[in-house]
């Protein structure tokens, strides 16, 4: 059926990836009538080539930090509504030096996050056997983090999506494009120009990811998102072999670089399937999907130096995503006071699936007039005060 002969939705969300299916259930479950658009199928952009990452391990106190530890609670309140399909498992962390300064450094690192709430636990060298069996025993030491966890992407966006649509009558329309964001003479948004017709709408959520600069173009209003291309490769299924996510101390440096350049760091998790998912690359290319058999020598011999068990081991195959790169690091969430109407969820580089919750929770309070979950003004898009003409 086309959009201009459907009810008329309260909210349209751009994007069917897992900051717009968590969008999709909060907005739906506050009561709103939600239509959701894709260009593509469900997880077809970002979503479909991350890690499952909902971590506050890597983030220093701030804004992000306070965001990732509401989403955190947020993932687990879904575990009952999406838990068990979904591969939620809050399996902890554990992040290691492979010198002593390093880690002196990563101990620092950890009290800071410790005083916002994060629980952390210093693990001496001896000790890391007792966390991971197989880890290297040429290691300075680690810092253990009880509260990260991990998701299959994909499946939660997918259950999100569907228990949005049987529970709160979600309209999803894949491989459907947005054309065009129409505004009135006031500059407030009045609806979405699809290619299969008009959906007219109080309210656009742009959830589009590394796409969300091109959403935000068609309503007049600049977000400045880049890609940054990154790599994961994924071994033959294997017996239990790495408990936690484990990755090195120079992952967190790497998350907060301004470089453009390629960027490695090891980076290691089993799956609920026997596979080892091993990480993680960043270089900003464009849109260049190009598998670099460079980028995946590195990773595999870094993740080698932490797990030497690893060296015997086949990979099944590698894939490439592009993480939506704000170049503040911080993700774009709120009203956009340039377009009335228009409400971002985008921007959060590789950390989207572990935020996308809270993003969630934050975008529907934000559109029925409810007090936030948290301060919003850090990652407000009145940051950016250019606009298109």
């Amino acid at each position: 059926m086309r959009p201009d002969l459907v009810p008329r939705p309260d909210v349209v969300i751009v994007g069917a990836g897992i900051v717009g299916a968590c969008c999709a259930w909060s907005c739906a479950r506050a009561g709103l009538a939600v239509t959701v658009v894709d260009r593509g199928p469900v997880s077809g952009g970002t979503t479909g080539a991350g890690e499952g990452n909902i971590l506050v391990s890597d983030k220093e106190p701030g804004p992000e930090l306070d965001l990732a530890l509401a989403s955190r609670a947020a993932w687990a309140a879904l575990g009952d509504e999406i838990g068990g399909p979904c591969e939620l498992d809050a399996k902890g962390g554990l992040v290691v030096a492979a010198r002593q300064e390093t880690l002196d450094h990563l101990v620092d690192f950890a009290a800071a996050q410790g005083a916002s709430g994060v629980i952390t636990e210093i693990v001496a060298a001896d000790d890391l056997p007792e966390h991971e069996p197989h880890i290297s025993r040429d290691l300075a030491g680690g810092v253990y983090y009880p509260q990260d966890m991990q998701v299959q992407p994909m499946l939660a966006a997918a259950h999100l999506l569907d228990a949005a649509r049987r529970q709160y009558g979600a309209r999803v329309m894949t491989n459907v494009e947005v054309l065009g964001i129409d505004r009135d003479a006031e500059g407030s948004v009045t609806g979405v120009r699809t290619s299969q017709g008009v959906i007219n709408t109080r309210y656009v959520v742009n959830a589009a990811g590394t796409w969300g600069g091109e959403i935000a173009a068609l309503a007049g209003v600049h977000v400045p998102i880049l890609p940054r291309r990154g790599f994961i490769l994924v071994t033959e299924p294997l017996p239990p072999l790495i408990r936690h996510k484990v990755y090195a101390a120079d992952y967190v440096a790497n998350v907060a670089s301004d470089s453009a350049d390629l960027e490695t760091s090891a980076v290691v998790e089993g799956t609920h399937s026997g596979t080892v998912l091993i990480g993680a690359s960043r270089e900003r290319v464009g849109f260049d999907r190009t598998l670099d058999w460079s980028v995946v020598q590195r990773l595999a011999a870094q993740a080698i130096e932490v797990f030497p068990v690893l060296a015997g081991v086949s990979l099944l195959r590698t894939y490439g995503g592009f993480r939506p790169y704000c170049p503040d690091h911080l993700p774009v969430i709120g009203s956009d006071p340039r377009a009335p109407g228009l409400l971002h969820a985008c921007g959060h580089e590789g950390a989207g699936i572990g935020l996308a919750a809270a993003t969630g929770d934050l975008i529907a309070e934000s559109i029925v007039g409810d007090p936030t979950t948290i301060d919003l003004a850090p990652f407000s898009p009145a940051r950016f005060e250019v606009a298109h003409v």
